[in-house]
Formats: C-alpha cells, structure tokens, sequence
C-alpha cells in the first residue's frame, strides 16, 4: 500500500495540477505555459494533430519529466524523486501504441503488468479478474495476445490499465479498433470509472467526448484554447462552423477562433 507519508497529504484540491507547464518533445516545445486543473470525472482531451496532446499524456504518466513550470499529480510534485515510485503505483496509462509479449495471454499480460506497478501479491489475482470482465474479455481471458483481434488488443491494453483500481487514469486514443458497439460499451466503462478517480481520454473522436466526458479540454500547438462542459462544446456549433455534428462545429469554431487571435 501506498502510505501518506510516501505521496504527501491524503486530500488535494486536484488530482492534476499544472502551472506554467513545460514538456519537450525532443528539441520541439510540445506543451508551452499550460494551465491547467482537472479534478474527479472524465476529462476528454481534443486537439488536431501536433496540439501537444500525447506529449501531456506522456507527462501525465510520468515517462516525459516537465521542462519548466510545476506539475502535481495526485498531490505529489513530479520532480520529486523521493514521491516518483509511489506516485506510479496509483497511476494507470494506455499509450496511443503499447507494447506486449505476443506469447502472453490476456491473463498473463494483465498479471505482470500488475506485478511492475508493485501491487500486493495477493490481491493480483482478484484484480486481475475484475479488469478482464470489465473490459469485456472473460471468454478470452486465457488466449494469447497474438492471436487477438486488434479491438480485443485494445481492450486487453485498457484492462492492465485499471487493475490496480489507479487515481489517475490516462488513455491515447483507447477506442481505436473497437467497433461502434464496443465504443459504446467503453464509454460506460469510462463513466463508471470517472465516479471515483480522474481519468484523462486523450482522441480525436469529438463525439465519444460528447457522451462520456464529464468535462472538455481543447488545446492546440501545446496550449489551452478552452475548458468547458460538452453541453457547451454543442451549444456553440449551434450557431455555426465546420463539421457534421453540432459537437463537431463547436471544436472547429474554437479551434478557428483561436487561430485568428493568435
């Protein structure tokens, strides 16, 4: 167990907390001054491409370290070294692309990855078991990864991400190769999981936003265009803009907005 002496107080205003944020991709200034605070729910992550969203995510999880600015994450400074390995524990991420031993079986895979976030030998079992079914995989539990589809792939990559119950829970792009009754299924999923933790979707699928995020995050070349609630995301391509859905036009307008006053 991860004691409060470990990851500081046991209470914080914000599971995430970032000021003036920072983080290099390479030599490129991925993430450039951002602000930002996300608390319980499910955040949805939207940009175009190049709008710095897998670099957060990537910082988010601890593997990319801040370059400037501060960045706290379930009430633990990431730059400090001394709360790093117990911060990784309550931690959960799916990357855009993830790796795996084709020989393992979903139970395996779903086993060891427990095992590297350190959690009790004894309740890996259990865990291991929960997040199988709640990812849709029960049947397929024992079959090796190798001979999986990619939607079943996919599943089995958000399985080891929430067996260890995370705080944060961080997924690029987890809907890619699920089919829409799948997407469906996830994003029942995704809300059970935002009652208790803050769990951060990074996609470009503006409409599983829509339906599964309790909140909206839009950036662009590495800095927030807006915050805010899909219900306004909707509102405002109400009133105009590109794209087949009013959620659709609602992005487009702040992304153009933006743009223009840059």
């Amino acid at each position: 167990m991860v004691s409060a002496t470990e990851l500081g107080p046991t209470t914080y205003a914000w599971p995430v907390e970032a000021a003036g944020l920072r983080v290099r991709a390479g030599r490129h200034l991925a993430v450039d001054g951002l602000d930002l605070e996300l608390g319980t729910g499910v955040h949805g992550l939207l940009g175009p491409n190049g709008a710095g969203k897998t670099t957060l995510m990537r910082a988010l999880s601890t593997v990319h370290r801040p370059s400037g600015g501060r960045l706290r994450l379930l009430g633990a400074d990431v730059t400090d070294g001394r709360t790093l390995r117990p911060l990784r524990r309550r931690l959960g991420y799916l990357p855009q692309h993830f790796g795996f031993y084709p020989r393992f079986t979903v139970r395996e895979y779903v086993e060891y990855m427990a095992w590297l976030r350190e959690m009790p030998k004894a309740a890996i079992p259990d865990a291991v078991q929960r997040a199988v079914d709640r990812v849709g995989l029960t049947g397929r539990a024992d079959a090796r990864l190798r001979t999986l589809s990619g939607g079943m792939l996919r599943r089995a990559g958000i399985a080891q991400a929430i067996v260890n119950d995370p705080g944060l829970l961080l997924l690029d792009e987890p809907t890619v190769g699920l089919d829409p009754e799948q997407r469906v299924e996830f994003r029942t999923l995704l809300r059970e999981l935002g009652a208790d933790s803050c769990v951060v979707v990074s996609t470009h699928l503006v409409e599983d936003v829509v339906a599964a995020c309790s909140d909206v995050v839009l950036l662009d070349q590495g800095r927030l265009v807006w915050q805010g609630l899909p219900a306004d995301l909707t509102r405002l391509g109400e009133q105009g803009g590109t794209g087949d859905s009013a959620a659709e036009r609602g992005y487009t307008t702040l992304l153009a907005g933006h743009r223009s006053a840059s």
